[in-house]
């Protein structure tokens, strides 16, 4: 039997929505063990001077718990 467990976390970059998935799956990775997925939840941008300054998304992961 499988038993998987989905956290959220949010990831910025200066370059673009991909960027801020690919960046914050990376880092995931890291931590959690046996990554299975992510999907984005939400994305937003952060604007000054009228220029759009980073790039925010908020991802759902999910990842195999190990006995």
């Amino acid at each position: 039997m499988t038993v998987a467990r989905i956290t959220e976390i949010s990831s910025v970059s200066p370059k673009s929505f991909e960027d801020a998935v690919v960046q914050g799956v990376a880092r995931a990775n890291k931590t959690l063990k046996n990554l299975k997925a992510a999907w984005v939840k939400d994305q937003e941008v952060t604007i000054d001077g009228g220029k759009i300054t980073e790039y925010k998304v908020i991802l759902k992961v999910t990842f195999v718990l190990t006995d």
